[in-house]
């Protein structure tokens, strides 16, 4: 017993880690011109040279409690508005599905 707690107690700050870890992954592909380039559009608090064409990307655990929904929105925002100058990021394959996971977890973390 004693050692699935102290097993318990050593993980706790590894998963902090690989979570700062995809937040901080997620961040790179949002500022990648080549990729996500989001803050063309979204601004972003304290990012420089932000874009103000889309909503911004503030409170989005508020705006979308289900990640399963935002995540359809990044995969395909053409689906719910088809004159969206949002491009279909996951159904053209523009992003790997780990690359939207990536991306969601630093909006997330916004």
């Amino acid at each position: 017993m004693i050692r699935y707690l102290v097993f318990s107690i050593l993980l706790v700050p590894c998963l902090h880690a690989v979570a700062a870890s995809t937040v901080e992954q997620g961040k790179v592909i949002a500022e990648n011109r080549n990729k996500g380039n989001c803050l063309s559009c979204h601004f972003v608090q304290g990012a420089e040279m932000t874009g103000t064409i889309a909503p911004p990307l503030i409170s989005m655990k508020l705006r979308y409690p289900n990640a399963a929904n935002l995540r359809s929105q990044i995969w395909d925002a053409t689906a719910q508005n088809p004159e969206t100058v949002m491009p279909p990021y996951g159904r053209h394959l523009i992003l790997t599905e780990e690359e939207i996971d990536q991306l969601l977890e630093y909006i997330y973390s916004l």
